[in-house]
Protein backbone atom coordinates (compact mmCIF):
# COMPACT_ATOMS: atom_id res chain seq x y z
CA UNK A 1 0.00 0.00 0.00
CA UNK A 2 2.79 2.48 0.18
CA UNK A 3 4.10 2.46 -2.90
CA UNK A 4 2.65 6.06 -3.48
CA UNK A 5 3.47 8.33 -0.53
CA UNK A 6 0.63 9.81 1.60
CA UNK A 7 0.78 12.13 4.14
CA UNK A 8 -0.89 11.39 7.59
CA UNK A 9 -2.52 13.78 9.78
CA UNK A 10 -4.01 12.89 13.12
CA UNK A 11 -5.63 14.81 15.09
CA UNK A 12 -5.21 14.62 18.95
CA UNK A 13 -6.04 18.04 20.65
CA UNK A 14 -9.33 16.94 22.26
CA UNK A 15 -10.52 17.08 26.06
CA UNK A 16 -12.80 14.76 25.56
CA UNK A 17 -15.30 16.17 28.23
CA UNK A 18 -18.32 13.46 27.66
CA UNK A 19 -15.74 10.94 28.92
CA UNK A 20 -15.01 12.25 32.09
CA UNK A 21 -14.12 10.76 34.84
CA UNK A 22 -12.33 8.97 32.58
CA UNK A 23 -11.17 11.64 30.44
CA UNK A 24 -9.46 14.68 31.76
CA UNK A 25 -8.52 17.49 30.79
CA UNK A 26 -4.65 17.07 31.26
CA UNK A 27 -4.67 13.67 30.24
CA UNK A 28 -8.17 13.05 27.82
CA UNK A 29 -9.83 9.84 26.05
CA UNK A 30 -7.41 9.51 23.13
CA UNK A 31 -4.57 8.46 25.30
CA UNK A 32 -6.29 6.60 27.57
CA UNK A 33 -5.73 2.41 27.55
CA UNK A 34 -8.71 1.36 27.89
CA UNK A 35 -7.96 -2.04 26.22
CA UNK A 36 -4.74 -2.16 25.75
CA UNK A 37 -3.23 0.57 23.28
CA UNK A 38 -4.58 3.59 23.53
CA UNK A 39 -7.16 5.48 20.60
CA UNK A 40 -4.41 7.67 19.55
CA UNK A 41 -1.91 4.69 19.43
CA UNK A 42 -4.57 2.73 17.48
CA UNK A 43 -5.03 5.26 14.71
CA UNK A 44 -1.01 6.18 14.73
CA UNK A 45 -0.71 2.38 14.06
CA UNK A 46 -3.49 2.50 11.19
CA UNK A 47 -1.82 5.79 9.51
CA UNK A 48 1.57 3.58 9.17
CA UNK A 49 -0.85 1.52 6.78
CA UNK A 50 -0.56 4.42 4.07
CA UNK A 51 1.96 6.69 5.30
CA UNK A 52 5.61 5.90 6.53
CA UNK A 53 6.34 7.65 10.36
CA UNK A 54 8.28 11.12 8.39
CA UNK A 55 4.94 11.47 6.83
CA UNK A 56 2.80 11.45 9.57
CA UNK A 57 2.13 14.90 11.73
CA UNK A 58 0.26 14.89 15.39
CA UNK A 59 -1.75 17.52 15.70
CA UNK A 60 -2.16 18.25 19.26
CA UNK A 61 -2.53 20.37 22.41
CA UNK A 62 0.66 21.72 23.86
CA UNK A 63 0.35 20.23 27.13
CA UNK A 64 -0.06 17.05 25.66
CA UNK A 65 3.30 16.89 23.66
CA UNK A 66 5.09 14.08 26.29
CA UNK A 67 1.73 12.03 25.90
CA UNK A 68 2.27 12.25 22.18
CA UNK A 69 5.69 11.12 22.04
CA UNK A 70 5.91 8.62 24.74
CA UNK A 71 2.85 6.63 23.29
CA UNK A 72 4.40 6.89 19.75
CA UNK A 73 7.71 5.53 21.25
CA UNK A 74 5.80 3.03 23.06
CA UNK A 75 5.18 1.21 19.83
CA UNK A 76 8.33 0.95 18.91
CA UNK A 77 8.57 4.02 16.48
CA UNK A 78 10.11 8.08 17.75
CA UNK A 79 8.61 11.02 16.03
CA UNK A 80 10.41 14.10 16.06
CA UNK A 81 9.14 17.26 17.37
CA UNK A 82 8.69 18.85 13.93
CA UNK A 83 5.98 16.30 13.35
CA UNK A 84 4.34 17.59 16.26
CA UNK A 85 2.29 20.44 15.78
CA UNK A 86 1.36 22.15 19.46
CA UNK A 87 -1.57 24.12 19.43
CA UNK A 88 -1.50 27.27 22.23
CA UNK A 89 -5.20 26.76 22.09
CA UNK A 90 -8.14 24.82 20.40
CA UNK A 91 -9.39 26.55 16.98
CA UNK A 92 -11.43 23.62 16.20
CA UNK A 93 -10.86 21.44 12.74
CA UNK A 94 -9.98 23.73 10.29
CA UNK A 95 -6.94 25.58 11.54
CA UNK A 96 -5.57 22.29 12.56
CA UNK A 97 -5.55 20.66 9.19
CA UNK A 98 -4.27 23.31 7.64
CA UNK A 99 -1.73 23.64 9.85
CA UNK A 100 -0.57 19.94 8.72
CA UNK A 101 -1.28 20.66 4.94
CA UNK A 102 0.85 22.87 5.27
CA UNK A 103 3.39 21.43 6.79
CA UNK A 104 3.32 18.13 4.97
CA UNK A 105 3.51 20.61 2.16
CA UNK A 106 6.30 21.97 2.53
CA UNK A 107 8.19 18.91 3.26
CA UNK A 108 6.55 16.24 0.50
CA UNK A 109 4.87 18.36 -2.28
CA UNK A 110 1.33 17.36 -3.41
CA UNK A 111 0.89 13.78 -1.87
CA UNK A 112 -2.37 12.95 -0.94
CA UNK A 113 -3.49 14.08 3.08
CA UNK A 114 -5.12 11.96 5.58
CA UNK A 115 -7.18 13.70 8.11
CA UNK A 116 -8.34 11.01 11.16
CA UNK A 117 -9.50 12.21 14.27
CA UNK A 118 -7.34 10.33 16.94
CA UNK A 119 -10.66 8.35 19.29
CA UNK A 120 -12.07 6.17 16.62
CA UNK A 121 -12.58 2.69 15.80
CA UNK A 122 -12.35 1.87 12.09
CA UNK A 123 -12.06 -1.14 10.13
CA UNK A 124 -8.51 -2.15 8.92
CA UNK A 125 -10.25 -3.00 5.40
CA UNK A 126 -11.32 1.07 5.38
CA UNK A 127 -7.13 1.95 4.95
CA UNK A 128 -7.20 0.25 1.36
CA UNK A 129 -10.45 2.72 0.23
CA UNK A 130 -8.78 5.72 1.84
CA UNK A 131 -5.55 5.28 -0.30
CA UNK A 132 -7.10 3.70 -3.06
CA UNK A 133 -9.17 7.68 -3.42
CA UNK A 134 -5.98 9.11 -4.26
CA UNK A 135 -7.22 9.63 -7.83
CA UNK A 136 -10.60 11.43 -6.68
CA UNK A 137 -8.93 13.55 -4.59
CA UNK A 138 -6.59 15.24 -7.40
CA UNK A 139 -9.98 17.51 -8.09
CA UNK A 140 -11.97 17.34 -4.91
CA UNK A 141 -11.68 17.42 -0.99
CA UNK A 142 -12.84 13.67 -0.05
CA UNK A 143 -14.56 13.21 3.04
CA UNK A 144 -15.25 9.78 4.04
CA UNK A 145 -18.97 8.79 4.77
CA UNK A 146 -19.90 6.20 7.06
CA UNK A 147 -23.44 3.71 5.82
CA UNK A 148 -25.58 4.17 9.13
CA UNK A 149 -26.37 1.08 10.97
CA UNK A 150 -29.16 2.48 13.15
CA UNK A 151 -30.58 6.73 12.65
CA UNK A 152 -28.48 7.83 15.21
CA UNK A 153 -28.59 11.31 16.01
CA UNK A 154 -24.90 12.25 17.66
CA UNK A 155 -23.52 12.40 14.23
CA UNK A 156 -24.08 14.82 11.13
CA UNK A 157 -25.36 13.49 8.20
CA UNK A 158 -24.13 14.07 4.22
CA UNK A 159 -26.35 13.30 1.38
CA UNK A 160 -24.56 11.89 -1.88
CA UNK A 161 -25.26 13.50 -5.10
CA UNK A 162 -23.79 12.80 -8.85
CA UNK A 163 -21.73 9.84 -9.23
CA UNK A 164 -17.78 10.26 -9.26
CA UNK A 165 -15.48 7.75 -10.45
CA UNK A 166 -14.56 6.47 -6.97
CA UNK A 167 -17.21 8.16 -5.32
CA UNK A 168 -20.09 11.00 -5.28
CA UNK A 169 -20.93 14.09 -4.99
CA UNK A 170 -21.80 15.88 -1.46
CA UNK A 171 -25.34 17.42 -2.54
CA UNK A 172 -25.96 18.52 0.70
CA UNK A 173 -24.52 18.26 4.52
CA UNK A 174 -26.91 17.95 7.30
CA UNK A 175 -26.37 18.97 11.17
CA UNK A 176 -26.90 16.26 14.18
CA UNK A 177 -30.65 15.49 13.67
CA UNK A 178 -33.44 14.69 16.04
CA UNK A 179 -34.94 11.18 15.68
CA UNK A 180 -37.21 11.44 13.39
CA UNK A 181 -34.84 13.11 10.43
CA UNK A 182 -32.35 10.87 11.16
CA UNK A 183 -34.45 7.55 10.69
CA UNK A 184 -35.84 10.05 7.65
CA UNK A 185 -32.26 10.37 6.44
CA UNK A 186 -30.92 6.82 6.69
CA UNK A 187 -34.16 5.79 4.81
CA UNK A 188 -33.29 8.28 2.03
CA UNK A 189 -29.52 6.76 1.50
CA UNK A 190 -27.08 9.58 3.69
CA UNK A 191 -23.99 8.87 5.02
CA UNK A 192 -22.62 9.67 8.73
CA UNK A 193 -19.84 12.29 8.19
CA UNK A 194 -17.05 10.14 10.08
CA UNK A 195 -14.65 13.65 10.41
CA UNK A 196 -12.21 11.77 7.98
CA UNK A 197 -10.48 12.97 5.01
CA UNK A 198 -8.16 12.96 1.95
CA UNK A 199 -6.93 16.31 0.03
CA UNK A 200 -4.87 17.00 -2.62
CA UNK A 201 -3.00 20.08 -0.31
CA UNK A 202 -2.51 21.83 -4.10
CA UNK A 203 -6.67 21.74 -4.12
CA UNK A 204 -6.76 22.53 -0.80
CA UNK A 205 -4.73 25.25 -0.54
CA UNK A 206 -7.11 26.47 -3.93
CA UNK A 207 -10.69 26.43 -1.86
CA UNK A 208 -9.29 27.71 1.49
CA UNK A 209 -7.55 30.78 -0.40
CA UNK A 210 -11.04 30.89 -2.23
CA UNK A 211 -13.23 31.09 0.88
CA UNK A 212 -11.35 31.36 4.10
CA UNK A 213 -8.24 34.15 2.55
CA UNK A 214 -7.18 35.13 5.62
CA UNK A 215 -6.45 31.63 6.71
CA UNK A 216 -4.51 30.75 3.85
CA UNK A 217 -2.31 33.81 4.18
CA UNK A 218 -1.76 32.95 7.65
CA UNK A 219 -0.51 29.92 7.07
CA UNK A 220 1.29 30.83 3.81
CA UNK A 221 4.05 32.47 6.89
CA UNK A 222 6.81 30.75 7.62
CA UNK A 223 6.02 31.26 11.47
CA UNK A 224 2.14 31.55 11.75
CA UNK A 225 0.25 33.25 14.80
CA UNK A 226 -2.23 30.36 15.57
CA UNK A 227 -3.83 32.51 18.73
CA UNK A 228 -4.90 34.88 16.13
CA UNK A 229 -6.64 33.13 13.59
CA UNK A 230 -9.99 31.98 13.09
CA UNK A 231 -11.84 29.30 15.25
CA UNK A 232 -14.26 27.37 12.75
CA UNK A 233 -14.76 23.85 12.01
CA UNK A 234 -13.52 22.22 8.32
CA UNK A 235 -17.41 21.69 7.51
CA UNK A 236 -18.26 25.22 8.25
CA UNK A 237 -15.27 27.00 7.81
CA UNK A 238 -14.71 25.08 3.71
CA UNK A 239 -16.39 22.09 2.85
CA UNK A 240 -20.24 23.48 3.43
CA UNK A 241 -19.13 26.43 1.10
CA UNK A 242 -17.03 24.77 -1.43
CA UNK A 243 -18.46 23.10 -5.17
CA UNK A 244 -15.55 20.61 -5.06
CA UNK A 245 -15.96 18.38 -2.70
CA UNK A 246 -16.65 14.45 -2.89
CA UNK A 247 -17.63 11.78 -0.80
CA UNK A 248 -16.80 8.16 -0.23
CA UNK A 249 -18.99 5.85 1.51
CA UNK A 250 -17.48 3.13 3.88
CA UNK A 251 -19.58 0.36 4.66
CA UNK A 252 -17.41 -0.92 7.40
CA UNK A 253 -17.45 -1.09 11.01
CA UNK A 254 -16.91 2.67 12.36
CA UNK A 255 -17.83 4.69 15.68
CA UNK A 256 -16.04 8.14 17.17
CA UNK A 257 -16.06 7.26 20.70
CA UNK A 258 -17.37 10.25 22.16
CA UNK A 259 -19.76 8.75 24.59
CA UNK A 260 -20.37 6.24 27.62
CA UNK A 261 -22.98 5.29 25.00
CA UNK A 262 -20.34 4.54 21.97
CA UNK A 263 -18.12 2.95 24.48
CA UNK A 264 -21.02 0.42 25.47
CA UNK A 265 -21.49 -0.45 21.83
CA UNK A 266 -18.52 -1.53 21.33
CA UNK A 267 -17.94 -3.45 24.16
CA UNK A 268 -18.73 -7.40 24.33
CA UNK A 269 -21.82 -7.93 26.38
CA UNK A 270 -23.08 -11.03 28.37
CA UNK A 271 -27.16 -12.57 27.47
CA UNK A 272 -28.83 -9.74 29.12
CA UNK A 273 -26.94 -7.03 27.19
CA UNK A 274 -24.58 -6.09 30.10
CA UNK A 275 -21.07 -5.12 29.32
CA UNK A 276 -18.11 -4.72 31.47
CA UNK A 277 -16.27 -6.49 34.43
CA UNK A 278 -18.98 -6.86 37.27
CA UNK A 279 -21.35 -9.05 39.09
CA UNK A 280 -25.11 -8.33 37.40
CA UNK A 281 -28.43 -9.49 39.10
CA UNK A 282 -31.72 -9.13 37.51
CA UNK A 283 -29.96 -5.87 34.94
CA UNK A 284 -29.74 -5.69 31.90
CA UNK A 285 -28.30 -3.40 29.01
CA UNK A 286 -25.34 -1.54 31.67
CA UNK A 287 -21.97 -0.38 31.09
CA UNK A 288 -19.46 -0.97 34.12
CA UNK A 289 -15.80 0.27 33.73
CA UNK A 290 -13.79 0.45 37.36
CA UNK A 291 -10.08 -0.40 37.33
CA UNK A 292 -9.75 -1.18 40.90
CA UNK A 293 -13.15 -2.04 42.77
CA UNK A 294 -15.60 -5.33 42.54
CA UNK A 295 -18.98 -3.78 41.48
CA UNK A 296 -22.17 -5.40 42.06
CA UNK A 297 -25.18 -3.92 40.10
CA UNK A 298 -28.91 -5.22 41.28
CA UNK A 299 -32.15 -4.19 39.45
CA UNK A 300 -30.60 -1.58 37.37
CA UNK A 301 -31.34 -1.03 33.43
CA UNK A 302 -29.79 1.14 30.86
CA UNK A 303 -27.18 2.80 33.42
CA UNK A 304 -23.43 3.92 32.95
CA UNK A 305 -21.35 3.50 36.30
CA UNK A 306 -17.55 4.96 36.07
CA UNK A 307 -15.35 4.47 38.24
CA UNK A 308 -12.14 5.98 38.04
CA UNK A 309 -10.36 6.03 41.18
CA UNK A 310 -11.42 9.10 42.52
CA UNK A 311 -14.44 10.16 40.75
CA UNK A 312 -18.00 7.56 40.26
CA UNK A 313 -20.49 8.71 37.54
CA UNK A 314 -23.73 7.07 37.64
CA UNK A 315 -25.81 7.76 34.66
CA UNK A 316 -28.48 7.00 32.19
CA UNK A 317 -26.78 5.53 28.91
CA UNK A 318 -29.07 7.56 26.50
CA UNK A 319 -28.23 10.67 28.63
CA UNK A 320 -24.56 10.77 28.35
CA UNK A 321 -23.78 13.11 25.78
CA UNK A 322 -24.67 15.03 28.61
CA UNK A 323 -21.60 14.24 31.27
CA UNK A 324 -19.80 17.56 29.69
CA UNK A 325 -22.30 19.70 31.81
CA UNK A 326 -21.19 17.98 34.94
CA UNK A 327 -17.76 18.60 33.76
CA UNK A 328 -18.75 22.64 33.79
CA UNK A 329 -19.98 22.46 37.14
CA UNK A 330 -16.73 21.25 38.86
CA UNK A 331 -14.73 23.62 36.31
CA UNK A 332 -16.44 26.82 37.87
CA UNK A 333 -15.78 25.57 41.46
CA UNK A 334 -11.93 25.06 40.48
CA UNK A 335 -11.98 21.29 41.19
CA UNK A 336 -8.95 19.44 40.12
CA UNK A 337 -11.21 16.72 39.43
CA UNK A 338 -11.79 17.49 35.42
CA UNK A 339 -7.98 18.38 35.28
CA UNK A 340 -5.97 15.56 36.99
CA UNK A 341 -6.29 12.01 37.24
CA UNK A 342 -5.17 10.05 40.60
CA UNK A 343 -1.98 8.39 38.05
CA UNK A 344 -0.32 11.96 36.41
CA UNK A 345 1.55 11.57 33.13
CA UNK A 346 5.13 13.53 32.99
CA UNK A 347 7.70 13.32 30.37
CA UNK A 348 10.07 11.45 32.37
CA UNK A 349 7.06 8.70 33.51
CA UNK A 350 4.03 9.49 36.14
CA UNK A 351 3.30 9.36 39.65
CA UNK A 352 0.16 7.77 41.09
CA UNK A 353 -1.27 9.95 44.49
CA UNK A 354 -2.15 6.97 47.01
CA UNK A 355 -3.26 9.20 49.82
CA UNK A 356 -3.44 12.89 50.05
CA UNK A 357 -4.59 14.69 53.58
CA UNK A 358 -3.40 17.86 55.38
CA UNK A 359 0.12 18.55 56.14
CA UNK A 360 1.23 14.80 53.67
CA UNK A 361 0.58 13.01 50.49
CA UNK A 362 1.85 9.70 49.65
CA UNK A 363 2.78 8.84 45.54
CA UNK A 364 4.31 5.98 43.50
CA UNK A 365 6.82 7.57 41.37
CA UNK A 366 7.64 5.44 38.41
CA UNK A 367 10.29 6.66 35.90
CA UNK A 368 10.82 5.20 32.83
CA UNK A 369 14.53 3.46 31.84
CA UNK A 370 17.43 6.44 31.18
CA UNK A 371 14.71 9.16 31.54
CA UNK A 372 15.25 11.83 34.80
CA UNK A 373 13.20 14.66 36.83
CA UNK A 374 14.41 18.29 36.95
CA UNK A 375 17.19 19.62 39.58
CA UNK A 376 14.37 20.96 41.68
CA UNK A 377 13.84 22.59 45.39
CA UNK A 378 10.87 22.66 46.78
CA UNK A 379 10.27 25.78 49.36
CA UNK A 380 7.10 24.17 51.45
CA UNK A 381 7.89 20.63 51.72
CA UNK A 382 10.43 17.75 52.41
CA UNK A 383 10.28 14.25 50.87
CA UNK A 384 10.95 10.97 52.06
CA UNK A 385 11.94 8.64 48.67
CA UNK A 386 11.79 4.39 49.36
CA UNK A 387 12.98 2.67 46.46
CA UNK A 388 10.56 -0.15 45.63
CA UNK A 389 12.02 -1.74 42.49
CA UNK A 390 15.06 -0.81 40.30
CA UNK A 391 17.89 1.66 41.20
CA UNK A 392 17.61 5.30 41.61
CA UNK A 393 20.45 7.89 41.07
CA UNK A 394 19.83 10.46 43.43
CA UNK A 395 21.81 14.26 43.74
CA UNK A 396 21.30 15.77 47.00
CA UNK A 397 23.37 19.54 46.49
CA UNK A 398 26.47 18.64 45.42
CA UNK A 399 26.13 15.03 46.28
CA UNK A 400 25.29 12.47 43.71
CA UNK A 401 24.78 8.74 44.95
CA UNK A 402 22.70 5.28 43.52
CA UNK A 403 20.12 3.52 45.92
CA UNK A 404 18.46 0.21 45.21
CA UNK A 405 15.43 -1.69 46.21
CA UNK A 406 14.72 -1.10 50.02
CA UNK A 407 16.71 2.00 50.75
CA UNK A 408 15.61 5.36 51.19
CA UNK A 409 16.75 8.92 51.82
CA UNK A 410 15.80 12.26 52.88
CA UNK A 411 15.45 15.23 50.93
CA UNK A 412 14.55 18.78 53.27
CA UNK A 413 12.96 21.83 52.51
CA UNK A 414 15.03 23.99 50.47
CA UNK A 415 17.47 21.51 49.37
CA UNK A 416 18.32 21.00 45.72
CA UNK A 417 17.65 17.31 44.37
CA UNK A 418 17.23 14.95 41.35
CA UNK A 419 15.99 11.36 40.93
CA UNK A 420 16.83 9.51 37.95
CA UNK A 421 16.53 6.20 36.74
CA UNK A 422 20.11 5.13 34.99
CA UNK A 423 18.95 1.89 34.77
CA UNK A 424 17.07 -0.60 31.69
CA UNK A 425 13.92 -1.05 33.90
CA UNK A 426 11.51 1.12 35.78
CA UNK A 427 12.21 2.83 38.63
CA UNK A 428 9.53 2.90 41.28
CA UNK A 429 9.81 4.66 44.57
CA UNK A 430 7.39 5.29 47.12
CA UNK A 431 7.45 9.20 47.92
CA UNK A 432 6.33 10.82 51.10
CA UNK A 433 5.88 14.72 51.22
CA UNK A 434 5.25 16.42 54.62
CA UNK A 435 4.56 19.91 54.67
CA UNK A 436 2.37 23.01 55.08
CA UNK A 437 1.84 23.05 51.33
CA UNK A 438 1.86 20.11 48.65
CA UNK A 439 0.72 21.40 45.76
CA UNK A 440 2.90 21.16 42.76
CA UNK A 441 3.53 24.17 42.02
CA UNK A 442 6.01 24.38 44.69
CA UNK A 443 8.86 24.07 42.50
CA UNK A 444 12.26 26.09 41.73
CA UNK A 445 13.59 24.04 38.58
CA UNK A 446 17.31 24.82 37.95
CA UNK A 447 18.08 22.69 34.98
CA UNK A 448 15.38 20.10 32.65
CA UNK A 449 16.13 17.35 30.35
CA UNK A 450 12.27 18.45 28.66
CA UNK A 451 12.87 22.31 28.82
CA UNK A 452 10.61 23.33 31.44
CA UNK A 453 13.22 25.52 33.14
Amino acid sequence: MKNISTGSIILAGGVGTRLWPLSREQFPKQFLKLNGASFFQDTYTRALRISSPEEIVVVTNENFRYHVKNQVEELGYSIDDSRILLESEGKNTLPAITWGVRVLYDIFGDIPVAVFPSDHILDEKAMDIIKNSAPLAKKNLVVFGIKPTAPLTGYGYIKPGEALDGGFAVKEFKEKPGPEKAKEYMDSGYLWNSGMFLFSPEVFFEELKKYRPDMYEEFERPHPDYSGVESISIDYGLLEVSDRVAVVPLALRWNDLGSFRALYENSGKDDNGNAGDAEFVGSENNFVYSKDKKVAVLGMTNTAIIDSGDALLVCDLDNTESVKELVGIYASRGDDITKYHLTVHRPWGSYTILESKEFFKIKRVTVNPMKYLSLQLHHHRSEHWVVVSGTAEVQLGDKTMNISRGQSTFVGEGVVHRLGNPGKIPLEVIEIQIGEYLEEDDIVRFDDDFGRV
